[in-house]
């Protein structure tokens, strides 16, 4: 079933699995959007100051990199 009533009976029968893509979906759109902000702004200036969202974009996608390469499959192996 798709749309919203299948995302419900989706979370119903897997309510963690369901949480983890919904939080990755999110994730991925925030992150698009922080990039297209960062490319519109200009290039890294090298300073901290200048690059925080710089920073934030790869920090962000480091840790969703380290989420599904290494937490997810622990999580899933624990089961």
């Amino acid at each position: 079933m798709f749309g919203l009533a299948g995302f419900a009976d989706r979370f119903r029968a897997h309510p963690v699995a369901a949480t983890i893509e919904l939080g990755s979906f999110l994730g991925c759109f925030a992150l698009v959007f922080a990039t297209l902000v960062a490319v519109a702004s200009g290039p890294p200036a090298g300073s901290l100051e200048a690059d925080w969202l710089w920073l934030a974009i790869v920090a962000a996608g480091g840790f969703f990199v380290v989420f599904w390469t290494a937490l997810v499959p622990l999580y899933e192996w624990s089961l």
